[in-house]
């Protein structure tokens, strides 16, 4: 048996030339092609910078700020001072217990540049000392002279000091 070959007629060519038309421009509308809005769905959207820097600031920038802004202001060192520095940061390491027994605190920041590029260690006097050590994580901020310490690294002997824990 033989089997008809079917032809399309002009009308189903029409149909669904129409159908894919019409396809063709539903997907087009939704995805906001053509438009004066830069490729973006809505023209009611501010324009991007220019410049990575000129974007709005991202939710934990905003929230550095804050904590930045609710801190105690840096000491600093005294004008006429020859050997003095300053270093603040985050706290990244502590030595509560010292080990020659004097009751001095030892604070390792993350922030400065006195011991290592980047680090600071804070020689902190046992009259100095607050009544909670700081954790790790706390901002601290220290100024005084340099002087190496037990292992030969620089560090800051504080003579003024400040401290914000981690909220």
């Amino acid at each position: 048996m033989r089997r008809a070959t079917v032809i399309p007629s002009l009308h189903a060519l029409l149909v669904a030339a129409a159908v894919v038309a019409a396809a063709l421009l539903a997907v087009s509308a939704l995805a906001g092609c053509g438009g004066s809005s830069g490729g973006r769905a809505s023209g009611d959207d501010p324009p991007l910078p220019a410049h990575p820097a000129d974007l709005p600031p991202t939710p934990r920038e905003r929230a550095a700020r804050r904590a930045a802004a609710q801190r105690p202001a840096a000491p600093r060192c005294a004008a006429d001072a020859g050997n003095c520095s300053t270093a603040q940061g985050t706290v990244i390491a502590l030595e509560s217990l010292d080990p020659d027994g004097d009751g001095d605190l030892h604070l390792i920041l993350a922030g400065g540049s006195i011991t290592f590029p980047g680090i600071s260690v804070l020689d902190i006097n046992r009259d100095l000392r607050p009544k909670r050590d700081p954790r790790v994580g706390d901002w601290a901020a220290g100024a005084g002279p340099v002087y190496p310490g037990s292992h030969g690294q620089h560090q800051i002997q504080v003579e003024r000091v400040v401290y914000s824990p981690r909220r």
